[in-house]
This record gives structure tokens, C-alpha cells and sequence, in this order.
């Protein structure tokens, strides 16, 4: 598997990643099976998906706990990734972020909030170091604090060793560029997907400018973009389409007249949408993409979309597909 090595601590890795958001057990993807979940994640070290990610806010606490079971024994095999700045309990102040499982979840990118944050993570992911710490969201209105005071927490952080490497998430270019200007920021990890090219409208280019690795996270808009959503041909009821577009059953049938007609693809690379999908975002550039999976033969399914050479003309024909159907 081709592998992309970060600008300053030189980090080396793979372009496919795994997210452990769902090992959390919210509302959004249900209870979680901890030891299916753990074998995930060793099988994911096996084929050489070692970049694992996590963080605080994905069951409050329980996605980091069961990846730092998981990875005894192999952490030092793991280049592992965690996130600051969402926090929730009594002591947490901030703007609001969201509402869920009974929990105010807040934004707060303090330099005591995040030093709290980081401090937590490790405890619960049985580790001294995260290789890279990212920012998980800006903060915005009255309990936005200065940029340089974040900053300089997560430089202090790197030179005691707690951390090796600063990402970002969820930026405008023009952040990014205030975030660069106090810190070395070496990745960001942004939503990209087909149905969602937000990132292409400059950030994409502010990060090739800065040799900035960027890292695509629900590439298969959690589930809409597979062979298992095309195949349930009823409207989706699942929590996490309420707010999207095709979980109305207009724009759902579209979206399926798109998935269907891959069908000569699918065909030719003997493979689902969703590995298409993947395919197409790797033919991007030097991007990484976070596929999510809690179990085993999901994590070996995303595998098959890093294997798929798609040519220049099947790359710029999926996006005019996709273009046409957001367009719709």
C-alpha cells in the first residue's frame, strides 16, 4: 500500500486509515461488540492499515478505552491519533457543539481545556504518546480563545513528548493558514467524499501548497455510498441519514439510479460502490482517507478500494455522476 510521510516529524503513513468512531456505541451507529471490535483493530495492523484514529467525543470516552485494549501488545506497531477541544461533564464550559446519549457536548480549545483533554486521552488509551493530536473543531463566539494560546499548548505537548505531530480538523483555508503560523501543522483531517467536495473549494490546494497531507474522513458518507445501501432498495431509516438528503425518498432514488449505474464498473474491478468510491478519492493526489469499521470483513471490504487503479477517464466520469446528482 502506498504510503504518505508527514512534512516534519516524518511519520510514514498508509493511504487508507481506520476510524474508530463507531466503537463508541452512540445513538448514531448502536451498541458495539468490544472483541469483534478489537480484532479490527489487529487486523488492521496485519495488512498494514496502522493508522488508527480516535477520539474523546465517540462514546464519551469509549471508543479510546476499547482501542487502548486492543492495542496491547502492538502499540508500538500503531501509529495512533486522537483529537482535543470537544469535551462534556460538569466541568466543561465552551460553545455548544451537539446534544447526544444525554450529554452537552461542548467546543473549548483553552490551553487548560486541551491539556485536560490530552491527559484523559492517554489514561484511557493506556499510552504515554499520540503520534498525532488534532484539533477536532474551531471555536467560535465568546468562548473562543486566541489561536497562539491553543498553539502553544500542543508545542509544549510535542517537546515533552506526549505528542509527535499537530493536525487540525474541520478548517477553512484561512484558519489554516493562522493555525500554520503558530505551529507546524502536518495533516488535516477534513470531511471528502463524492457527495461532499467542500474541501476541493481551496483547501485542497492550501494543503498541497504547504505539503500538507490531507485525510478524508466518511468517504462513503457512513454508509450511503455501498453496495449493502444500493441492494435495501426502501428509503433508509437509520438515525444518522435523517439530516442527509437521501434519507428523503426522492433524492434516494436518485442516489440509487447513481450507484446503479457503476454497474459496468462494478463488473470490471469486481467490487461495490463503496470501493469505487474510495478508489476515486485516492486518485485525488496525496490523500489519505479514515474508513470507519468495527468489524473484520468491513475493514478487508475497504481494503479492495485502495487495489483499484481507476483510469482518467472512469475518475473524471464518477465525478460528473456525482456532480449531476448534487446538482439535482
Amino acid at each position: 500500500m502506498k504510503r504518505l510521510k508527514l512534512r516534519g516529524s516524518g511519520i510514514d503513513i498508509p493511504v487508507m486509515s481506520l476510524g474508530t468512531w463507531a466503537f463508541g456505541s452512540d445513538a448514531i451507529w448502536g451498541k458495539t461488540d468490544e472483541a469483534e471490535a478489537a480484532e479490527t483493530v489487529r487486523r488492521a495492523v496485519q495488512t498494514g492499515i496502522v493508522q488508527i484514529d480516535t477520539a474523546p467525543s465517540y462514546g464519551m470516552g469509549k471508543s479510546e478505552e476499547i482501542l487502548g485494549r486492543a492495542m496491547k501488545g502492538i502499540r508500538e506497531q500503531v501509529i495512533l491519533s486522537t483529537k482535543c477541544g470537544l469535551s462534556w461533564g460538569e466541568r466543561n464550559e465552551g460553545q455548544l457543539h451537539v446534544e447526544r446519549d444525554g450529554y452537552r457536548i461542548v467546543r473549548n480549545l483553552s490551553a487548560e481545556c486541551i491539556r485536560r483533554d490530552l491527559e484523559s486521552s492517554l489514561k484511557r488509551l493506556q499510552t504515554e504518546y499520540v503520534d498525532i493530536y488534532y484539533i477536532h473543531y474551531p471555536v467560535e463566539g465568546p468562548h473562543a480563545v486566541p489561536v497562539g494560546e491553543t498553539m502553544d499548548e500542543l508545542n509544549r505537548m510535542k517537546k515533552e513528548g506526549k505528542i509527535r505531530a499537530i493536525g487540525v480538523s474541520n478548517v477553512t483555508p484561512a484558519l489554516l493558514e493562522e493555525y500554520c503560523a503558530n505551529a507546524d501543522v502536518e495533516i488535516i483531517q477534513e470531511k471528502y467524499s463524492l457527495l461532499d467536495r467542500r474541501a476541493e473549494n481551496g483547501l485542497l490546494a492550501a494543503c498541497r501548497e504547504r505539503n500538507i497531507v490531507l485525510q478524508a474522513y466518511s468517504p462513503l458518507e457512513q454508509g450511503a455510498l455501498t453496495e449493502r445501501f444500493r441492494q435495501d432498495r426502501g428509503t433508509p431509516q437509520l438515525k444518522r441519514f435523517a439530516s442527509k438528503p437521501w434519507g428523503r425518498p426522492a433524492c434516494h432514488e436518485r442516489l440509487l439510479q447513481m450507484l446503479d449505474g457503476w454497474s459496468d464498473l462494478c463488473g470490471k474491478y469486481q467490487c461495490g460502490p463503496e470501493h469505487l468510491a474510495i478508489a476515486w478519492i485516492l486518485k485525488q493526489g496525496d490523500v489519505n482517507v479514515l474508513c470507519g469499521a468495527r468489524k473484520v470483513s468491513h475493514l478487508e471490504s475497504d481494503l479492495c478500494g485502495a487495489d483499484i487503479e481507476l483510469t482518467a477517464e472512469e475518475t473524471a466520469r464518477i465525478r460528473r455522476d456525482a456532480e449531476a446528482f448534487c446538482a439535482g
